[in-house]
């Protein structure tokens, strides 16, 4: 029997989300800084003997309550990222793909995108395209704007629709608590409610990350960072899920230094001291509210193989 090939990529939070107004075909600029943190989706590549390309769900995933409803059809992203990569390359040949999912779907933390980019790696690997990170990070910008931070992984800068990166080096560690939901909601609708709420106003395109925040990350300043971060869909969020405000009102008042909705949501981010810190603010949520948590840090790297 073929050998699976086996890549795992990060899922992200952003530290901070700027966002401008809808460009004519829909898209929103936005001024991003992604983190990669350490929950994982993995994607495994076995070569079939016809030319199709199927999908599967692991039973180790964590982040699928009802596997039946998991859609694994042509529009699943890691079945687009193959056939794109077969097209793009010439190559002939079927792949079954087998995803552990560890990241909260529709949670805003690019679950997705990192299935995308691990399939990128690993089919890359499997059939030999020998395409470099940049090349592939070109053809993961087709499947959405985030694939390409989930092959790069790190730190960095997200500009025009989070796609134009510029990797931001990381000495220190960040130590984080999700605080996950038991819903998700659709990037799209969050966009547009932010669009609704921001009707009238003059809304400037986003052109850089704060210079500040971009310091205080580097430094690993915990007294200056929690005020710069600042996510501009987390209005919107809370308005299609009002109970993600009891959410972060709860994470700082059990004594997290910020708490923000990472990208559109509904999974909100909680910054913590160190290790230590997190792991309190994860038992008290747990014991207090029944919240769903994990703990996580970052930088970590992007798409690998395992």
């Amino acid at each position: 029997m073929n050998q699976p090939v086996t890549a795992r990529a990060p899922g992200k939070i952003n530290v901070s989300f700027r966002v401008g107004p809808p460009r004519a075909d829909g898209y929103h600029p936005v001024a991003s800084l992604y983190l990669a943190v350490s929950l994982f989706e993995d994607v495994a590549a076995t070569a079939r003997e016809d030319e199709d390309i199927t999908v599967g769900l692991s039973s180790a995933s964590t982040a699928v309550e009802d596997p039946e409803a998991f859609p694994l059809g042509e529009d699943n992203l890691v079945v687009l990222a193959a056939r794109l990569l077969a097209e793009h390359t010439g190559h002939v040949g079927g792949v079954h793909l087998e995803i552990t999912k560890r990241v909260p779907i529709a949670g805003g933390m690019g679950g997705g995108s990192a299935d995308a980019a691990a399939a990128l790696v690993a089919c890359n690997s499997l059939w030999g395209t020998g395409l470099t990170r940049e090349e592939l990070g070109r053809l993961g910008a087709r499947l959405g704007a985030d694939v390409p931070f989930a092959l790069s992984g790190g730190a960095a800068v997200g500009l025009g629709v989070g796609d134009q990166l510029s990797p931001l080096l990381l000495r220190n560690r960040t130590d984080w608590v999700l605080a996950l939901a038991s819903y998700g909601l659709s990037t799209p609708a969050v966009y547009q409610q932010l669009d609704l709420l921001r009707e009238g106003q003059d809304v400037e395109v986003p052109q850089a990350v704060d210079p500040d925040l971009l310091q205080a990350l580097v430094d690993h300043d915990l007294v200056l960072l929690p005020g710069l971060l600042a996510n501009d869909l987390t209005a919107a969020a809370v308005h299609l899920a009002p109970e993600l405000q009891a959410v972060l009102d709860m994470g700082r008042g059990a004594g997290a230094l910020t708490a923000l909705v990472s990208g559109s949501g509904p999974t909100v981010a909680l910054l913590a001291e160190d290790p230590g810190h997190a792991g309190q603010l994860a038992t008290q949520l747990i014991d207090e509210a029944g919240i769903d948590t994990r703990i996580v840090h970052g930088p970590v790297p992007g798409a690998r193989l395992l």
